[in-house]
């Protein structure tokens, strides 16, 4: 009964810590949501009272979308993103599946190249990757185009490491012996690929679909050098341009930031699960 009591009190005081801590990560987005329904010369005056009566407007949205671009931003935000997630599950799991069942000389080599490389952060290789590109003649800030695709290439090169590291972990705890029965069923290496590795995968592909995008969304430093035209503008860097010109304009700036990460809060909770489950099992198989 004491052991009982004991382990019941400790994980009250879990919970109790874990609610705190959720409550203070929670409290700011909810303070912005409210803030941004409300007219701009309450928000400082009455900032924590609720939108209600005459504090309630939607002008904050309406400005929003009048002043600036918010479809043609998230055009290019999802553009960008969904073109980098895809291509970096493509050549993360064909990369994590060669590293992970080959054995070839510097492999070793190669595998810590890998890890060492998720040490440099963007802001060290943004000169040389703005000349490797520039001698490609692929930077022009008034093309749509080339200026999402010079914002696509780095963001696919930044998220491939920490997807190989993943998806190779989960990849070895895979039973060689189901690809050594379809190699006998005649199948080729990338038949097995796709007919055997990537459904018993699913889960970690789905863990490093869903972080691939968000970071890639999120990452304003490399939109913020690329994407110099209004017209190019991806979400953040719009919400970037608005909280440098807004000045005293509160209730625009709270409705741009509403505006911005409400797709991120979706996306997160329709695919939650498979958050979760992706690492989780992946922590224990690889």
């Amino acid at each position: 009964m004491s052991i009982k009591k004991k382990f019941s009190a400790g994980r009250a005081l879990v919970y109790t810590v874990l609610s705190l801590w959720a409550l203070t990560t929670i409290y700011p987005f909810v303070w912005v949501l409210l803030n941004s329904f409300k007219q701009n010369r309450y928000i400082r005056a009455r900032t924590f009272a609720l939108p209600l009566g005459e504090l309630f407007t939607l002008d904050n949205y309406r400005t929003a979308f009048a002043r600036v671009d918010i479809l043609g931003a998230y055009r290019t935000s999802l553009v960008i993103s969904l073109c980098v997630t895809a291509a970096v599950v493509l050549l993360a799991g064909l990369a994590a599946y060669g590293m992970a069942r080959w054995r070839f000389r510097g492999r070793r080599l190669l595998q810590g190249l890998i890890v060492a490389s998720m040490m440099f952060p963007v802001f060290s290789t943004i000169i040389p990757v703005f000349r490797m590109l520039h001698g490609w003649g692929l930077v022009n800030f008034e093309s749509l185009p080339l200026s999402m695709l010079c914002v696509i290439l780095p963001q696919i090169a930044g998220n491939l490491s920490f997807a190989i590291v993943v998806l190779m972990g989960y990849i070895r705890s895979i039973p060689i012996e189901l690809e050594e029965a379809a190699y006998l069923e005649g199948y080729n290496v990338f038949q097995i690929f796709r007919r055997v590795v990537f459904p018993l995968a699913r889960p970690s592909f789905a863990t490093v679909a869903i972080f691939t995008f968000l970071w890639s969304y999120n990452d304003l430093f490399t939109q913020e050098f690329f994407l110099r035209n209004k017209r190019t503008y991806s979400i953040t860097r719009l919400l970037e341009e608005i909280s440098s010109q807004a000045g005293v304009n509160y209730g625009l700036m709270v409705a741009a930031v509403v505006l911005v990460v409400l797709p991120v809060l979706v996306v997160y909770v329709l695919l939650q699960k498979n958050i979760i489950k992706g690492m989780t099992v992946g922590a224990v198989k690889g």
